[in-house]
Parts: structure tokens; sequence; C-alpha cells
């Protein structure tokens, strides 16, 4: 288990399905072989430099924080994954990020369905968590060689802008 990088004031908070196997081996949030969201957090100018995995921990200085749904170590596909929406969501309304992303469509369309909301698309999503808007990514995942249109860079972008309105 990873810890959260929470404190008030962030401008946005990543929120990961479940911290992968290789991630919690190395001891730092998407750190398994191919994975892009480093990479994405950099070209999409949401952070001045490009960031490691094992720079995990310095993102709430850029008022960026991280988080899972499912707070042991899981991959985001298995099934029965141990979900805590009621404690989640106690987060979001405690430090009140500008914005709420889920680093994949399997984490935003995990908590809709808790909501009983629809299930998401790629974007900015018509519910919220805690009163926060919602931003759903496609995952960064090195496994995740799914093409969208726009590209996977692009709707990092795309978070960026919603975070500087936000």
């Amino acid at each position: 288990m990873l810890p959260d990088y929470l404190q008030p004031n962030l401008r946005f908070v990543l929120v990961g399905t479940a911290v992968g196997e290789k991630s919690a081996a190395r001891g730092h949030y998407y750190a398994g072989p191919g994975n892009d969201f480093w990479r994405f957090l950099y070209e999409a100018g949401l952070t001045p430099t490009r960031l490691a995995p094992s720079d995990d921990a310095t993102l709430p200085r850029y008022g960026i924080g991280l988080t899972d749904l499912v707070k042991s170590v899981a991959q985001s596909h298995d099934r029965g994954l141990p979900y805590d929406f009621p404690r989640f969501t106690g987060k979001i309304a405690t430090y009140q990020p500008g914005v709420v992303a889920f680093t994949s469509k399997e984490a935003g369309k995990a908590f809709a369905r808790s909501l009983r909301e629809p299930v998401p698309s790629l974007g900015a999503a018509p519910w919220t968590v805690a009163g926060r808007p919602v931003f759903v990514l496609p995952s960064p995942s090195g496994a995740n060689r799914t093409p969208t249109d726009p590209p996977r860079v692009e709707w990092w972008r795309r978070l960026a802008r919603t975070v500087q309105e936000a």
C-alpha cells in the first residue's frame, strides 16, 4: 500500500483504481514498466520538469495530489476490489482539491456506479465527488495501448486546461 499525497489547496488530485504490483514493489506510484503517467504530466504542462516515480512524494509542491480508490495492492482489472467509497469521498471533502481526476476510465466507472451515475466517457464528468468537479483520463498504463481520439496525452492537456479554469 502506498501513502496518499493529499493536503489542502491542491490544484487537482489524481485518483487511480488500485496500486499495481510493480508500483507496490518499487514503493512508488505509476512505477510499472512503460507507464506514461510521468511523461503525460510533463507533456501536458502539469509539472515544470519531467519527474520520475521516485518523485511521487514531491507532487504536492506542484499542487498535485495522489490517491487510489483501493488502498491495497491489486491490479485495476481484478474483480471484487475492496472499494471504500465513503472513505475516498471523505478525503476529497476534507482536502477540497480544485479537480478530481481519475487516471483511468475503470476508476471513474467504479466511482460513478457507487453514485448510480452513468458510466463516464473521457473528459469532464457530469457528476462530482464531494462537490468537486471530475475529469476522467485514459489510463497511462503501459498495458493500455488502446487508441483514443484524441491521443491519450491530449486528454492530459485537456485536464491541464480544466485545472486552470477551476
